[in-house]
């Protein structure tokens, strides 16, 4: 059992107000094992009314101070590629001519299981550097990523959900993979991972285009098999994309529509992007449960578009943010809160808005946690929640210190994070037993 008392920022809101943050200036939270040995928040609250209470509760309770510190959730990535941390930052025209000239190219070597190994190992201490403590990621084609992401995420008790790519058609030599092994390969890693500790497995078809109808069907098949199991892909990124499954797919309503046609669309799918969605794919999205990883970074570096928040509020579907490295531009949630703030913005091409502070952190911590099927497990601190939090510094940088001192609000104090921040601010990432300074 260990408590720390600090300023507190976590979500207590009815479900009907999702995004509004609860503050305890000084604030105590108690962590512990739960009944199956997990660690989850024991308690939260205010110092003075719990202090006393949890330590008649747990005598000689050892409390750590952290003045000055805000502990917070870890922050939940809905999507992100593990093999492209050195494709991150290169140039390109577009999606599909970064996809040809940097993306397939290096995932090639991803069949070596020690650069898997190598590669999966600075993944993990980047996400943890930045606050991250559950990612939805995608590996590559070959088993050996998904063995050395899930091995490595395994050994820091991060929760981490993984699939190998499916794309048997119109992808080179090294990355292309053959319809019946891919189906065989990933129900083999299903039964090896999911489940196992904090993993869980994603269904993982890259995109329409890259997977023919008979692996679009045997991954269908595949989540009615395993209905627990996540199914992760993107949708309606770019509109040469668009516009290539329409090629593919003439009779199909809409690029959504042809993932439904397969059986990929439920509650625990998701797909990034959703930029070039119509009201009936929205609401489509809505009825089959299927949430939206928004990221926008990935979408202003490669110029595909920009998400409509009113658009999915709106039809009421479930997405969180993603920081989608390697188009992405950052690994660091404040950039990538900071970004859906400028895509908010943006009404020349769809109604702007001003996300509210707390509404953007809630879509990269307990929405997010939501949009993945795990609420009331990560993304927040309350009761029962597994204890996974960052300790944060607002005086991290002189700008910071300067700012953030003199926020007189809790939109102020957290817009001063978003805007300013990176990864100094980031002091501690606690996931369970195991720190991360």
């Amino acid at each position: 059992m260990k408590a720390y008392r600090a300023s507190l920022l976590y979500f207590a809101a009815p479900e009907s107000l999702p995004g509004q943050a609860a503050f305890e200036q000084d604030g105590l939270l108690v962590v512990g094992p739960d009944a199956t040995g997990r660690q989850v928040v024991q308690a939260i609250g205010s110092y003075q009314q719990l202090a006393s209470q949890v330590q008649n509760q747990y005598p000689g309770l050892q409390i750590e101070h952290l003045p000055g510190r805000i502990i917070a959730p870890g922050f939940v990535d809905m999507h992100i590629h593990y093999p492209q941390i050195d494709v991150i930052g290169s140039p390109a025209e577009g999606l599909l001519p970064w996809l040809e000239n940097y993306t397939f190219p290096h995932e090639k070597r991803f069949s070596a299981p020690e650069y898997s190994a190598e590669a999966a190992a600075f993944f993990i201490a980047e996400l943890l550097r930045h606050g991250v403590t559950t990612a939805l990621a995608f590996a590559t084609s070959h088993p050996a990523s998904v063995n050395a992401l899930l091995g490595e995420a395994q050994r820091h008790s991060l929760r981490m959900i993984a699939g190998k790519v499916l794309m048997d058609q119109n992808a080179p030599d090294g990355v292309r993979d053959e319809t019946r092994q891919s189906l065989i390969d990933t129900e083999a890693l299903i039964e090896k991972w999911h489940g196992v500790d904090r993993l869980g497995y994603a269904i993982t078809p890259r995109f329409v285009p890259s997977c023919s109808e008979a692996q679009l069907r045997g991954a269908g098949e595949l989540a009615a098999q395993y209905p627990d199991v996540w199914i992760q892909s993107h949708v309606a990124e770019n509109r040469d994309e668009v516009a290539w499954v329409r090629q593919l797919y003439p009779r199909a309503r809409s690029y959504l529509s042809v993932y439904e046609d397969f059986g990929l669309l439920r509650p625990r799918a998701v797909y990034a992007h959703c930029i070039h969605l119509d009201e009936d794919d929205r609401a489509l999205m809505r009825s089959t449960g299927t949430a939206a990883a928004v990221s926008p970074t990935s979408n202003l570096f490669l110029g595909s578009g920009f998400f409509d928040h009113a658009g999915a509020d709106r039809a009421g579907f479930l997405y969180g943010l993603a920081s989608d490295v390697g188009g992405g531009t950052s690994f660091s949630p404040f950039h990538t809160m900071l970004a859906a703030y400028y895509v908010g913005r943006e009404g020349q091409t769809k109604p702007g808005v001003s996300l509210k502070p707390q509404h953007l952190w809630w879509q990269h911590t307990a929405g997010a946690a939501r949009a993945l099927g795990l609420q009331g497990v990560v993304g927040n601190l309350l009761p029962g929640c597994e204890a996974d939090f960052v300790v944060l510094n607002p005086r991290a940088t002189p700008l910071l210190a300067r700012k953030t001192g003199q926020a007189g609000s809790l939109d102020e104090l957290l817009f001063s994070l978003i805007v300013l921040g990176d990864d100094r601010l980031i002091e501690k990432t606690v996931i369970s037993q195991a720190d991360s300074a």
